[in-house]
């Protein structure tokens, strides 16, 4: 189903098949992610449908996991709390979800560091614990580096000429040779970009988007030292956290300028008019080297 066959009117509807005791909640549009449309359901809710064919397997892993773990983080998280399944109206699975505010790190600024970098090191310290044996994985995320070599190749290739590729090789296989983590894999969120912090009062008050959640090295989300903070607060947030070993930074640098990279090419379909881009993913990627530059 296309974006542009949604609008208020067919929410409601959708909200009202299913879901009678929230029909008169006022609903609205607010800005959406990658793979899901977004709408506010009265002041405390949101209905999420999905937009693309990966969407609803998504949206079922955050059903089945994130209320479980949304207990013991120390921020708001998007928890589901009703899953919808397909209907002749809507013909996929649906969400609704608790709302989170707040405005997306790629298009707010961190003001207030002390606060945020304790809230991000409390987060992920909750967030990293033993996952179970059936918790989920990703062929993306789930993976040493070094099996991303390919990725990482075509990612510098398509913006090697707006980025200082020399650097961001140095990075790379440092990250690619520095020794594996041992011990069982932890909850990961996977996929921690500005777009799925939110930033309240100069701080970060929330994180999103958890459709990548899987078991993994949490230096895929130690990356966020230079993927949400402002230069400089890299070494807080990693004191803080408890790193103790230099091959997890160098990893953690990997990841995030991996990340970076995609979100440079993302920003620059957005500057050519091509499909799939976002306006303030390129700037967000390049700020994410610099942090990552200076840090090195």
């Amino acid at each position: 189903m296309e974006r542009s066959g949604i609008d208020e009117t067919f929410v409601r509807d959708l909200v009202r098949d299913q879901h009678p005791d929230l029909a008169d909640l006022e609903i609205r549009p607010v800005p959406s992610g990658w793979d899901n449309q977004l709408w506010r359901l009265g002041d405390e809710l949101a209905v999420r449908l999905p937009m693309t064919e990966r969407a609803p397997a998504l949206l079922r892993k955050e059903f089945r996991w994130l209320p479980e773990l949304a207990k013991r983080l120390p921020l708001p998280v998007p928890t589901p709390q009703r899953l919808n399944e397909p209907t002749p109206r809507f013909p996929r699975p649906w969400v609704i979800a608790t709302w989170v505010p707040g405005e997306p790190a790629d298009d707010a600024e961190i003001s207030n560091v002390r606060q945020a970098v304790d809230s991000l090191a409390h987060f992920l310290r909750a967030l990293h614990q033993p996952a179970p044996d059936d918790a989920p994985t990703n062929p993306g995320r789930s993976v040493p580096l070094a099996k991303l070599t390919e990725v990482f190749e075509s990612r510098l290739d398509a913006v090697a000429d707006a980025v200082d590729g020399r650097r961001v090789r140095q990075v790379w296989s440092r990250a690619v040779t520095s020794t594996s983590r041992t011990g069982p894999a932890v909850w990961i969120h996977a996929d921690l970009h500005p777009a799925n912090a939110l930033i309240s009062d100069g701080t970060i008050s929330g994180i999103v988007d958890f459709g990548d959640l899987c078991a993994g090295d949490p230096a895929t989300d130690l990356a966020a030292a230079w993927k949400l903070l402002p230069q400089g607060a890299a070494a807080d947030l990693l004191s803080a956290y408890g790193v103790t070993m230099e091959a997890t930074v160098h990893r953690a640098q990997g990841w995030a300028v991996l990340s970076a990279l995609d979100l440079i090419s993302i920003g620059r379909a957005w500057e050519r008019g091509l499909p799939g881009g976002q306006p303030t993913w390129g700037r967000a990627g390049r700020r994410i080297l610099e942090c990552v530059f200076a840090f090195t």
